[in-house]
């Protein structure tokens, strides 16, 4: 449905009142669920435990917790009271965390036991602390014995008023706190409704994390807004996955290409693979996907994978390849749904079919800006009101848009600029690679050179002269890579992205670096 003139507060109320018996949520480890008439009494709960605390509307409420139950109602209950709400990222490391709740001004954080010496090693940096309330794995939530009161329950947020913080996990810098309204949330779960031609009678599997856009968007906004169910795991697992598929009755699933890739490798999915018929279709996104491996998983299990494109100013979807898989074209996240996209340079002036420049994006599901820093806002977008998404692609003449890179992740060796993706779709034709990322090192000579870091699949060994020569084969000595770095896994931000920057960061002066050899 369309959210427009709703809140979340209103669409909860709205499928309460409507379909008040129909499962909304599952937690599979513990089995428990809520109808949509239990869980609008969940969050009410929340509401009013919040709001009896005395807690401002113009200041986050902070959480630092694992996917689940208390992570969900915390996220839905406290936008539900009108509050804005940040689940901070426990990957982003002490530092970045104390600054975030700094930044922030947050005065409340609840955390799950496992990242309690997190917190604290984060708090003992401020001077000004918030409220710690501590959510033990074996506790219910804290709100869980608050008796709603009407009179904590007359506030109605609108869709302007902001409801989602979330910083950005950059890889220099600063993360930017990203403002989102319950109008752009909503919209950002509607745009994917249309995309995937969703029903209420689908059934989502949730395993990226909460405190990531996709999750919050694509999982939670997509199936608030049309009144479908959800299944919440506390965190993936590659062993689980598919049982949690079949015995929860889902028919789709999000993810990010490493979890494709590590689905690639367990057992389970071959012995379960025939129990499958009502998965609809798998979702990609935050990261390019391959084409071998988005062509080997459909081959493996049956199961279509969607490739689409989203980031956290845009409420996750961006771009999407249609539901119909003959449709979809390979190495691209697709078309716009229910918002614009164009490719144009920094005034605004649009890139011809085929030529390469930003792509752009316009729409109700863009972010109200960045929190406290003004200057950053207004950078990110161009004149005429379209958001700079800092990605390098190419439109075709059916509106498909081909992601050729990052502005800050091109590779300029001797003023030839490079594409990182290019080399990367090369590299995952190995078939021992199980990742693989290109990232600039530097060069006295020509100012930066090639460096590739892969990743082998589990037992496997890749002999550099085979990645050698499968990268002279397809793209010439001098944008192959010059050395090859191997882990047993690339260093990733929240979503799952390489983080090709870090690489180049960690690794530009180290011996693990593998000089090529020469190829006969």
């Amino acid at each position: 449905m369309n959210p427009s003139g709703y809140t979340i507060q209103s669409l909860i109320d709205l499928h309460a009142d409507t379909i008040p018996g129909q499962k909304y949520v599952v937690y599979p480890e513990t089995r428990s669920s809520c109808t949509w008439k239990e869980f609008q009494q969940r969050v009410q709960s929340v509401a009013c435990y919040l709001s009896g605390k005395g807690l401002s509307r113009e200041v986050p409420i902070a959480g630092l917790l694992g996917n689940g139950q208390t992570a969900l109602e915390l996220l839905l209950g406290g936008m539900y009271g009108g509050f804005q709400v940040l689940l901070a990222n426990p990957l982003s490391g002490r530092d970045i965390l104390a600054y975030v709740i700094e930044h922030s001004e947050t005065k409340i954080l609840f955390v799950a036991h496992q990242y309690q010496e997190l917190a604290e090693q984060a708090l003992s940096q401020l001077s000004n602390k918030p409220e710690i309330i501590l959510n033990h794995q074996d506790n219910l939530p804290a709100w869980n014995d608050t008796v709603p009161v009407k009179k904590l329950l007359k506030y109605k947020p609108n869709q302007k008023e902001k409801a989602l913080l979330i910083y950005t996990s950059g890889t220099t810098g600063r993360p930017k706190g990203v403002i989102h309204t319950h109008e752009s949330l909503l919209y950002g779960g509607w745009n994917t409704e249309v995309a995937h031609e969703l029903t209420p009678d689908d059934n989502s599997l949730c395993v990226l994390p909460l405190y990531h856009i996709n999750a919050q968007v694509v999982s939670v906004m997509g199936t608030l807004v049309n009144g479908s169910g959800l299944v919440m795991p506390q965190r993936f697992q590659a062993s689980k996955f598919w049982f949690w598929m079949v015995d929860q009755k889902c028919t789709w699933f999000s993810a990010v290409p490493t979890i494709l890739s590590y689905l690639m490798n367990i057992e389970e999915g071959e012995k379960i693979k025939s129990k499958l018929g009502r998965v609809r279709f798998g979702r990609s996104a935050s990261a390019a996907l391959p084409p071998a491996l988005h062509k080997a998983f459909e081959e493996r299990f049956g199961i279509k994978i969607v490739e689409t494109m989203g980031i956290t100013e845009t409420a996750s979807p961006l771009l999407s390849n249609p539901i119909d898989p003959k449709l979809h074209k390979l190495g691209s996240p697709g078309i716009a749904y229910g918002n614009e996209v164009r490719i144009a340079d920094a005034d605004g002036t649009v890139a011809a079919l085929e030529t390469e420049s930003e792509v752009q994006v316009r729409g109700l599901n863009l972010m109200q800006g960045y929190l406290k820093n003004p200057e950053a806002t207004r950078e990110a977008f161009t004149t005429d009101g379209w958001y700079r998404t800092g990605d390098l692609g190419k439109m075709d003449s059916d509106g498909y848009v081909f992601v050729t890179g990052r502005l800050k992740e091109l590779i300029i060796k001797g003023g030839e600029n490079i594409s990182p993706r290019e080399i990367d779709d090369v590299l995952y034709r190995h078939k021992r690679v199980m990742e693989a990322a290109a990232f600039p090192l530097p060069d006295d000579h020509y100012g930066q050179t090639v460096a590739a870091a892969i990743a082998p699949r589990p037992g496997e060994n890749v002999p550099e002269s085979e990645l050698r020569k499968l990268c002279l084969d397809a793209l010439g000595e001098y944008r192959s890579p010059t050395h090859y770095l191997f882990l047993n896994e690339l260093p990733k931000g929240p979503s799952g992205k390489i983080q090709r920057l870090k690489l180049t960061d960690q690794y530009s002066d180290s011996k693990y670096l593998v000089k090529c050899s020469s190829i006969d």
